[in-house]
């Protein structure tokens, strides 16, 4: 086979893979907006609206030598 042919191919397949998952990523974004599929992410009631971090993770800036 002819470079130019080879290289045509590949292309050619990566713009496809590219547009499928552009389609993909749009059916995505719209069930998101319907609300057909939830993110998994709960709210916390009262507080600053951080969450609070995991008790192995509160001291980490000194573990590792922060400031």
């Amino acid at each position: 086979m002819n470079k130019n042919v080879v290289i045509a191919i590949v292309l050619g397949a990566l713009v496809l893979i590219a547009g499928i998952q552009a389609f993909q990523l749009f059916t995505l974004k719209e069930k998101l907006s319907s609300g057909q599929i939830s993110t998994g992410t709960t709210t916390q009631s009262g507080g600053s609206g951080s969450p609070q971090l995991p008790s192995n993770l509160q001291n980490l800036p000194e573990m590792v030598g922060g400031c």
